[in-house]
């Protein structure tokens, strides 16, 4: 807090909070997902043995030959499904989480070493992680996880015309955990969700529908760095005590008892 007070009276000096005093490291994860996958397998054994053996006899008076032939085969066949987790990061998500951190002015982006181990056992374990050293310099990490990610391709016919309407969209559900480095609490935890489509218009003279999938994955990525941000700011503003500071406009608390006005 800072005050003037000046042969008797009052004067009020504009004071910004300097931007980086509020700021607060974090590293963010690329986002982890899990699916179990089935698969079909289908496996064939055929195996086929045969033998052969000849005698021959000659005495002065006669000649016997015999001939001896044996053969079998073998036959089997198995079929079913075996299911197995699969899991690992998606990268295209966590670039547009960055950007709008970073366009706040309340946090300041760590570099996050990415999952790069074989087994993907401890992928979840990001308690472990911290403690590898894999976030230098963070006082938080957002741990991300995938709960649902979903592709749609529809076709609609607009009615009374001979047009149809073909979108591709795609929607993603991620959960988020902010945790603190030092003690390994949760801080703060949220569900986020990103969404985007494109569209466009055949009519039934024919033609070929390309939908723009890049376009479809940068929307869910933007929109998915929006309601991240708002939730991280909103929780964390609570955690800290302040609220995200505006740069250059003063904070003013007014004390009517004193009379004197205060900056924070």
């Amino acid at each position: 807090m800072k005050t003037l007070l000046i042969g008797g009276m009052l004067t009020i000096s504009t004071l910004v909070v300097p931007l980086a005093q509020a700021q607060v490291k974090v590293a963010v994860t690329n986002l982890a997902y899990e699916e179990r996958v089935r698969e079909y397998f289908r496996i064939v054994n055929a195996s086929s043995r045969s033998s052969m053996s000849a005698r021959e006899r000659e005495t002065d008076f006669s000649y016997r030959s015999s001939v001896r032939a044996n053969s079998s085969s073998e036959y089997s066949s198995v079929e079913g499904t075996y299911s197995y987790i699969d899991r690992g990061e998606l990268r295209k998500f966590s670039a547009d989480i960055k950007g709008e951190m970073l366009k706040s002015g309340f946090f300041r982006v760590t570099e996050a070493r990415p999952y790069t181990a074989k087994d993907t056992e401890k992928l979840y374990d990001i308690i472990d992680r911290i403690k590898k050293g894999m976030y230098p310099g963070a006082n938080y990490v957002l741990f991300g996880t995938v709960s649902s990610i979903q592709f749609r391709q529809e076709a609609n016919p607009l009615q009374h015309t001979d047009t149809v309407s073909h979108t591709l969209s795609l929607e993603l559900v991620a959960d988020f955990s902010l945790i603190n480095t030092k003690t390994y609490e949760v801080k703060a935890a949220f569900s986020a969700m990103g969404e985007g489509q494109d569209t466009k218009l055949l009519t039934s003279r024919g033609g070929t529908v390309v939908l723009n999938r890049g376009k479809v994955v940068s929307e869910v990525s933007k929109s998915l760095g929006v309601d991240v941000i708002r939730q991280l700011e909103e929780q964390l503003a609570s955690l800290e005590g302040y609220a995200p500071p505006v740069q250059g406009t003063p904070i003013q608390q007014k004390q009517p008892d004193s009379g004197v006005i205060h900056f924070r």
